[in-house]
């Protein structure tokens, strides 16, 4: 479960924890909908592609004390994208399912 602890809303129900390669990698390529943390083990910058994902996603990039850094809304199939700040934790989620998270916002992650 992820939930946005700063404005009480539950941001997804089920989600998956990934942190080896394979599965950053792969990402929401060629799956349905559906909502992945990627915990990449310390804050760092990561260049994003939305290459064979058929749907738009929005994607939050945490810090280390899970504090949104960073929010990409409604990002669409086959973009690129160049995030400006670095993260530990990275949340792919169908567009729509952040609502009215904001940079700041506290997020927690329940496995």
């Amino acid at each position: 479960m992820i939930e946005n602890v700063s404005k009480r809303f539950q941001i997804s129900r089920n989600s998956k924890i990934y942190t080896d390669i394979f599965h950053h990698m792969k990402g929401l390529m060629f799956s349905r909908p559906k909502t992945i943390v990627f915990d990449l083990g310390k804050e760092r910058k990561i260049d994003l592609h939305n290459f064979f994902v058929f749907f738009p996603i929005d994607i939050l990039f945490l810090d280390s004390d899970m504090k949104v850094v960073e929010i990409k809304r409604d990002f669409r199939p086959f973009m690129l994208f160049f995030p400006k700040h670095k993260a530990r934790y990275i949340i792919e989620t169908p567009a729509g399912h952040i609502k009215n998270t904001k940079v700041g916002d506290k997020i927690r992650i329940k496995s």
